[in-house]
């Protein structure tokens, strides 16, 4: 996977439930889930938006974009 979700890390520093965090953005606690596993496909940019806004952060924060090479996966192109 190229893009790491981090939400859980966020949701830990502020000591946030994933219920309060699904009430709060609009979520389902599965679909919250599915996003903090990362098999998320596609994440709406308004859901994004409330997500930065209910925790206070930026995308970044969040989301990381990781080199498959880096984190010792082979390249699916080869």
């Amino acid at each position: 996977m190229a893009i790491v979700v981090r939400l859980d890390v966020e949701l830990a520093r502020r000591k946030m439930s994933v219920g309060e965090f699904a009430e709060r953005v609009g979520l389902t606690p599965a679909n919250v889930a599915v996003l903090k596993n990362g098999r998320a496909k596609a994440v709406r940019f308004s859901t994004l938006e409330a997500i930065c806004r209910t925790l206070d952060c930026q995308p970044g924060d969040i989301l990381e974009w990781v080199d498959d090479a880096e984190d010792g996966r082979a390249d699916p192109a080869e």
